[in-house]
């Protein structure tokens, strides 16, 4: 099977919609050999910090000399990011972190696997997995071949449902924090939403949170009770911040320093709880370093949020797509650049609560330059943009991607910064729309740049 064969069959999976459920994935995997239990793994569920949180987790444990596999979504810049394996690497006498996304022998490979065993699955009579499932089931897979040492794993929507969580003894679980998103398929209330992310939670097995909303925090604690799950809060309330600029943020926990590169103070919180998990995971027997912990945090990468990509002017970018993500971006740029001029360049799906992200946002703009993701569940630019003008006088409908970036640039300054966000699904063409007018990208930012 060539890897266009691959990709072909995933896609055509997506006629079996995205169903909620654990059943297909169950017998999947289960012919497949149940590949999952050959895994130590982290699992990580939450509405907004999921993707930060894996990021950093992944990174201290692969500074700890551990090879380590991550499963996300969704890609942003390439569908092979979805799986990827992270460890250590020592260069010019320095310890530094490289990271491999799956390959597309890797993809066709496990695919030619799954295909056949989905096909008798059919002919029997059971449901087709769907697109995710087949994704799920490839990571699953991919991580057991390559032997990794541990795997840490976003939950796509949910928990309790989820497909991935077909894990029965996980070596601990994560809950970021928790709000108002996906209604349609988890509930109209957090406590109804809480319940489903605490579906993760597994008996006797160790349970991270972060600080949640007293309700949250009921049903979180309640569910980890009723499966003897030892609990653990990461109190982010107690870090001390040292400094914020555009390029790093240092504070101070449970008496030690740390440094991150990820901007906000959102990200503070994701780190803390990735202190705590990683405290855990050491407690679990495996050992950690201090050294580790820090040097992971300081190394974490995670494109598209709030990721300077550009500067004179700052270009940012920013996968902010609900009501607790656009109120965590709000207090960045407030954080960043107060005073500033905010060009904002947006583009949002239609089945989001935009009217939200819109009112806490806009008010701060200057321009904002609306755009069509390139996906159908995209709301069109010039709804976005008669909506937006209820909240900003300067609305331009940009269109494309590449028409908002040169608006964009055509109308900053130096001093500007402009901030593209609503949805991750267009964050890689802007990335690359916005290289094209930076001839010279510059590795510090001390250093003078030009575009």
């Amino acid at each position: 099977m060539t890897y266009e064969e691959a990709r072909a069959f995933i896609e055509q999976s997506n006629q079996y919609g995205s169903k909620l459920g654990l059943e297909t994935i169950t017998e999947l995997l289960s012919r497949l050999g149940n590949p999952q239990e050959q895994i130590k793994i982290i699992h990580v569920a939450g509405t907004n910090g999921k993707g930060s949180t894996t990021a950093f987790i992944t990174s201290i444990l692969a500074m700890g000399g551990y090879r380590v596999g991550r499963y996300i979504s969704p890609a942003v810049f390439a569908y092979e990011e979805r799986i990827q394996i992270t460890s250590r690497i020592a260069e010019q006498g320095e310890e530094l972190l490289r990271t491999d996304f799956i390959s597309r022998q890797g993809i066709s490979d496990t695919i030619s696997i799954i295909k056949p065993v989905c096909e008798a699955m059919a002919a029997e009579g059971l449901s087709h997995p769907t697109s995710f499932e087949l994704e799920t089931a490839m990571a699953m897979l991919y991580f057991a071949q390559e032997k990794v040492d541990f795997a840490v794993v976003e939950v796509g929507r949910g928990g309790r449902l989820d497909a991935t969580n077909t894990v029965k003894q996980p070596v601990c679980c994560v809950i970021t924090s928790i709000s108002m998103d996906h209604m349609q398929f988890l509930g109209d209330s957090l406590e109804q939403i809480a319940r489903e992310k605490a579906g993760i939670i597994k008996e006797g097995r160790p349970v991270i949170l972060g600080n949640t909303q007293e309700q949250v925090g009921k049903v979180l604690r309640s569910t980890a009770m009723e499966k003897h799950a030892p609990l653990f809060l990461a109190d982010s309330s107690q870090a001390k911040i040292s400094s914020f600029t555009p390029e790093g943020t240092d504070f101070q926990y449970e008496g030690n320093p740390y440094r991150i590169s990820l901007l906000g103070k959102h990200q503070i919180s994701n780190a803390v709880l990735a202190i705590k998990a990683a405290q855990v995971i050491r407690e679990c027997g495996y050992p950690l370093t201090e050294d580790a912990i820090k040097l992971g945090l300081r190394q974490t990468k995670w494109s598209g949020r709030f990721e300077v990509i550009a500067r004179k002017p700052y270009f940012i970018i920013d996968g902010a797509h609900n009501e607790d993500a656009a109120l965590r971006l709000r207090d960045a740029i407030t954080l960043y650049f107060q005073g500033r001029k905010l060009i904002f360049v947006m583009g949002v799906f239609a089945d989001k609560d935009y009217h939200t992200i819109l009112e806490i946002t806009g008010p701060l703009a200057s321009l904002i330059i609306t755009l069509t993701p390139e996906n159908s569940r995209a709301l069109p630019s010039a709804e976005l943009a008669r909506k937006a003008k209820k909240y900003c006088p300067a609305v331009i409908d940009g269109k494309t991607a590449e028409q908002a970036v040169k608006l964009a640039y055509d109308v900053a300054t130096e001093e500007d910064v402009i901030l593209a966000f609503g949805s991750l699904s267009f964050l890689g063409t802007i990335k690359s729309c916005v290289s094209s007018f930076i001839p010279v990208q510059v590795k510090h930012p001390d250093q003078e740049e030009r575009r």
